[in-house]
């Protein structure tokens, strides 16, 4: 069965949804949350790994932490950014000041750092706040 694989950012099922489906309507079949969406959404980082590991469309992350004033001003450009990249990427985030070991695991120096998945790896990195419009330029580059 063709289509693209995404794993739900609720409850972490893996979903093969076909191409010409793949939009706000698509849903994940255990637990009926959207798998594509306009804003940036907060994981965990069990969903991250099986996210960055399994899912077909560019995964997005947003390293931050809430005492971090780049990362405040950050947070409303990259929820923008999510909403521009609909269906081409999915933007997430992920507290480090919650989850420390995570942010060991995927070796974040600084804070924001954004690092973009593809085809189950790290296929780029971006620390340092930026824009909606450099957000956008950078994922799709």
């Amino acid at each position: 069965m063709a289509g693209k694989k995404l794993t739900c950012l609720e409850c972490g099922q893996l979903n093969r949804i076909p191409e010409d489906r793949l939009g706000p309507d698509a849903k994940c079949g255990t637990c009926g949350a959207a798998l594509i969406r306009s804003k940036a959404i907060e994981v965990d980082p069990a969903i991250l790994a099986k996210a960055a590991r399994n899912d077909d469309v560019p995964l997005v992350v947003d390293f931050w932490a809430p005492w971090c004033g780049p990362c405040k001003m950050m947070a409303p450009e990259f929820s923008k950014a999510a909403s521009a990249l609909e269906g081409q990427a999915r933007l997430v985030k992920l507290n480090t000041e919650d989850h420390q070991a995570a942010g060991t695991k995927y070796n974040i120096r600084g804070i924001p750092t954004m690092v973009a998945f593809r085809g189950g790896k790290e296929a780029k990195r971006q620390s340092g706040a930026m824009r909606e419009a450099q957000i956008v330029a950078w994922v799709k580059s």
